[in-house]
């Protein structure tokens, strides 16, 4: 595979040719907020029934809203929190330890969709 095919992935759900510019991902939410919405969306559905709903509820709409997606380079993305992602959640039903394995399993997901949504890594669904 080239480095350009590399760089060109599709959304599974439109079937939609996804072009990958590293330098267009410091302006995603101009050139990229589709593709952001459905990583984040399609992580939460994943998660959905899995985890604690409360939990995963409180984390996508207080915690992960302020959230920033990041391109690290060679493929790899990671998710910058805002601070105190524990207290912005507020009162939920889990303990500490709880709330910290549903946050990670759901930016685990994000950056997996982020992959495999600019062809980085293929889904095997």
């Amino acid at each position: 595979m080239t480095e350009r095919e590399d760089e060109i992935g599709t959304d599974s759900e439109t079937g939609i040719e996804t072009e990958f510019d590293p330098e267009k991902f410091e302006e995603k939410y101009v050139y990229y907020f589709e593709e952001l919405e459905t990583a984040y969306s399609n992580a939460y559905q994943q998660l959905h029934g899995r985890v604690d709903s409360e939990v995963l509820r409180a984390i996508d709409r207080q915690v992960l809203s302020e959230s920033e997606p990041i391109y690290e380079g060679d493929g790899e993305f990671s998710i910058n929190l805002p601070e105190n992602p524990r207290e912005r959640a507020g009162s939920v039903g889990a303990d500490d330890e709880q709330f910290e394995a549903v946050l990670s399993k759901f930016t685990d997901r994000i950056d997996g969709e982020l992959r495999r949504i600019f062809g980085f890594e293929r889904s095997e669904r």
